[in-house]
């Protein structure tokens, strides 16, 4: 079927990039990473100066290419990382262009592609990796597929898309087997190769499935008869599912390959102008990979008995899931240039189509559009994750040299470009393995159970024995107590006989020899009975407080057994803490290893930066701008002097919009010098009007923002002064926040000049009507008092006159009606400022001054104020003393048409 174009392909690459070296240049150049910040955005040769590149990047949702549904947990911020790789010429074109020279030129070093437009204008473009005709396919798969595939193996979703026009390369960088030179692998091959090594085949899991999608049909390429599969996305999610491709798991490379050939035979494809084997479907392999974490993995308690290290393993063993999509696109082509018709012709048109709808999602993503157009073609619904989603994604864009095909290669480069500005939001997709973790439960119950049984035996047999030896000291201390109180009994009833019968005999003998005697015997026996019966008593309280001895001794028993059953527990708490405490400091010491990696990795990219910036040299300009840099760097240190002549010479001979431009240099000198020209121009009021439309106005501000030079502040502080002067320019530095930026350079600076020039720009601000409100809000004349700590005369001199000219618009306004109330400068505290400076040493700080207080006292309700803070007798010194006859009528007038300052000096008797 030559004309049907549905010839089934074999596999082989359908143009000859064999001709390429296969040096690899890996272990020199840094892959590319998929969270770094973005670049900068590509720029002409001819346009106008470079832009942040941060402008045009899209924060979508994760959910979906079209902003799906957004999910509760935050995500990671990763740019879409694009990288171009040049076709070397094939037989035909180094035939047909002999003569002429190559449409691209790369710059791998710089990142840099030039498409020449003629032979004497190119336009240059920047991506975040440039390869050339040399470059390896280990080389491209390193820097674009590499950190992809490490994060679908960390859990991450990625895609790795090849776009291009038909014939340059696509299929040989994704799907080459490489079957003759292993070298010649691709992006497929080297992705399962890495994935196969990482995985553990008893654990996880590589399921794939291989699609096409050919006129807008969903077709399985690993089972024909399944050509039409549906697509399906969840309401939730927002994730795509294919619940009707086929899924194989893989265990090894091999069967990986014999996948991969029977994909590509079943692949539609055609021999057209253009290429002998051209694409006409798109193909995508999907590879879902499932993986426990071992190093989350809880281990089983060991058989020392410890309960709270069997608890803390009770958790189930952490699988995270990354989906990796290699998408094929078909070669864009025009019918012309391919010379295709019939069936051929309707497949370039699908494809043409499908590639426009991916194109205006692009769009519409990279230009923050509300609504982006994902239901305009199945390939944009399969790639809604890829783009403004949750997935790693990195495009490969392939282009051929020759200039015939100069408008189809800058197609493809614009593609490229629209994508480096969509954002992803990655997202970690982890599950916990409950079956695992039932069955190591059931495990762990019965070695409990078996340690329960046994700690129990072991508890009983340790009772009893307590029980036993309790008793044995019990019994023994009730005999020792038996046999001491007998012993004593005994001794005491011998005691008593032989003193009752030695009472006796001399109780005859006394009873014999004396009857008085007898008498007193008698007594002194009955004492003796009587201490007797004491010792009697005695004993029986000691045999008491023995059986109390014996009870005591019994509660003390049992207060034992509470104490060991409380010394357990407490062990057992213990026992956790120090477990919590090892867990804890296993968790520092690998925060600090990640720590010192990461130190590691940054020191390392610091020597590489200052190894590049040795080899390019210092004072080097990027953007092909070396040459006129250096004359405006010249003529700029000889404008430094301050000569008006020297300002307008380099004014006519450079031009303000590149001097404007020159605000941008990555020279630190260069940018000095180009705002003291700019400071200098804006001092001339034919000059001001010429600079706010060339955007002046707001690089000076941008400028004051981000710079931190104190030079650059007071040069730059200065020049919007000057362009302040103008009340139109007045409007547009309010508008464009530049009060809260000059406020911010006065806070950080030192120097009184750049407090001079910031108090002067914020002082000419002060005398526009319109202003007055906005610029009290946005904290205008608060920062003027926060200045005035800088005690510089000049300092405060134009501290007194924006001050002076805030009341005098106040005045005014009060005087038309359309301002009620106290003035803002009182409410703001300035009135004792004002008043401490009004008989200033300093001429200019005392006739500024001077001015506010009568401006103030023209309007009645700030009277009140005025008295309390003594601002009466200051009006009565200027009304008399003041130099200016001007001020000197205006504040007698004040006083003499006011009832409370007229009723202020009756009160303080003063004769006015």
């Amino acid at each position: 079927m030559a004309s049907g174009g549905g010839n089934n392909r074999n596999g082989t690459h359908r143009n000859s990039l064999k001709g390429t070296t296969t040096t690899s240049t890996a272990s020199t150049d840094k892959p590319l990473s998929v969270n770094s910040n973005p670049s900068k955005p590509a720029f002409k040769n001819k346009s106008s100066p470079l832009t942040g590149a941060s402008s045009g990047l899209r924060k979508s949702s994760p959910g979906s290419l079209g902003g799906g549904a957004a999910k509760d947990d935050a995500g990671v911020p990763g740019r879409v990382r694009v990288a171009v790789r040049l076709r070397p010429r094939n037989a035909e074109e180094s035939v047909a262009d002999a003569d002429f020279a190559d449409c691209v030129e790369l710059q791998p070093e710089l990142k840099r592609l030039k498409l020449r437009k003629n032979n004497w204008d190119t336009d240059t473009y920047e991506f975040d990796e440039v390869l050339t005709e040399f470059a390896s396919q280990k080389r491209v798969y390193e820097v674009v597929a590499k950190p992809v595939v490490e994060g679908v193996l960390d859990g991450y979703n990625g895609t790795i898309m090849a776009y291009g026009q038909t014939g340059t390369g696509k299929t040989y960088t994704l799907g080459r087997l490489g079957e003759e030179d292993t070298a010649n692998r691709g992006i497929m091959v080297r992705a399962m190769e890495d994935i196969l090594a990482e995985v553990s085949p008893e654990i996880d899991s590589v399921l794939v499935s291989y699609l096409q999608l050919y006129m807008e049909s969903l077709q399985d390429l690993l089972d024909p008869t399944n050509d039409n599969i549906s697509i399906v996305e969840e309401p939730k999610s927002g994730d795509v599912s294919l619940p009707g491709a086929t899924l194989v798991e893989i265990r090894d490379q091999q069967s990986f390959l014999e996948l991969l050939r029977l994909g590509e035979a079943h692949r539609h494809a055609a021999n057209t102008k253009l290429n002998t084997e051209s694409s006409r479907s798109h193909a995508l392999l999907m590879v879902h990979v499932k993986r426990t974490v071992k190093g989350r993995e809880p281990a089983h308690s060991s058989d020392n008995g410890n309960s709270t290290s069997m608890a803390r393993s009770l958790r189930p063993p952490l699988v995270r899931k990354g989906k990796l999509v290699v998408v094929d696109l078909a070669g864009s082509e025009r019918i012309d240039k391919s010379g295709s018709d019939g069936h051929t012709r309707e497949e370039a048109k699908s494809i043409n189509l499908s590639l426009s709808a991916l194109g205006k999602c692009i769009n519409a993503l990279a230009e923050n559009s509300a609504h982006v157009p994902v239901r305009d073609s199945k390939l944009t619904r399969l790639l809604r994750d890829s783009f403004g989603g949750t997935a790693r994604t990195s495009l490969v864009i392939t282009v051929g040299p020759s200039p015939r095909h100069r408008g189809e290669t800058a197609s493809t480069i614009m593609f490229g470009q629209r994508a480096m500005k969509v954002e992803n939001m990655l997202k970690l997709k982890e599950e916990f393995d409950y079956k695992s973790l039932a069955r190591r439960l059931d495990i762990q119950l019965d070695k409990l159970i078996m340690e329960h049984e046994r700690k129990q035996k072991a508890f009983e047999v340790e009772i009893e024995r307590i029980t036993a030896e309790a008793q044995n000291r019990i019994s023994e201390a009730e005999r020792n107590y038996a046999d001491a109180v007998e012993k004593e009994r005994l001794k005491y009833q011998k005691d008593y006989m032989e003193s009752i019968k030695k009472l006796e005999e001399k109780w005859m003998m006394n009873q014999q020899n004396q009857g008085n005697e007898r008498k007193e015997q008698m007594v002194h026996i009955a004492e003796e009975v009587a201490e007797v019966k004491k010792l009697l008593s005695k004993e029986t309280s000691l045999r008491k407080a023995a059986e109390e001895e014996v009870d005591n001794l019994k509660s003390q028993l049992a207060q034992l057994k509470m104490s060991e059953a409380l010394a357990n527990s407490e062990i057992l708490k213990l026992q956790k803490m120090v477990e919590d405490e090892v867990c804890q400091k296993e968790k520092l010491e690998g925060e600090i290893s990640m720590l010192q990696s990461q130190l590691l990795h940054l020191s390392f990219e610091a020597d590489e930066t200052r190894k590049r910036l040795d080899r390019g040299g210092p004072g080097k300009v990027p953007g092909g701008l070396d040459s006129p840099v250096s004359q405006v760097r010249s003529q700029l240190k000889d404008s430094g002097n301050g000569e008006k002549a020297s300002v307008a010479k380099l004014f006519e001979q450079v031009g303000l919009q590149k001097i404007l431009s020159l605000l941008e240099a990555e020279d630190a000198d260069v940018r000095i010098h180009a705002v003291k020209v700019v400071a200098n121009l804006a001092a001339e009021e034919t000059n001001q009007q010429k600079i706010v439309e060339a955007g002046g106005l707001k690089s000076l501000l941008m400028l004051l923002g981000s710079s931190e030079d104190e030079t650059i502040h007071r040069v730059a502080a200065g020049a919007i002064a000057n362009l302040a002067m103008n009340e139109k320019n007045q409007e547009l530095v309010m508008s464009q926040g530049g009060i809260s930026l000059l406020s911010t350079t006065a806070s950080h600076a030192k120097d009184p000049q750049t407090l001079r020039m910031v108090a002067g720009a914020i002082a000419n601000l002060c005398g526009n009507d319109k202003l007055q409100t906005k610029l009290r809000g946005e904290g205008g004349i608060k920062a003027l008092l926060e200045i005035v700590k800088c005690g510089h005369p000049d300092v405060l001199a134009q501290v007194a006159r924006g001050i002076a000219n805030f009341a005098k618009c106040e005045s005014r306004a009060s005087t038309q009606g359309s301002k009620t109330g106290r003035s803002l400068l009182i409410e703001d505290g300035a009135l004792p400022w004002i008043v401490q400076n009004a008989n200033s040493d300093a001429s200019p700080i005392r006739r500024h001054t001077e001015l506010a207080l009568c401006h103030l006292a023209q309007h009645e309700v700030n009277a009140k104020d005025m008295i309390s803070e003594g601002a009466l007798w200051e009006l009565v010194r200027i009304s008399q003393d003041c130099p200016r006859e001007d001020i000197r009528t205006l504040a007698h007038r004040t006083l003499a048409s006011s009832p409370d300052f007229i009723a202020g000096l009756k009160r303080l008797r003063i004769d006015y």
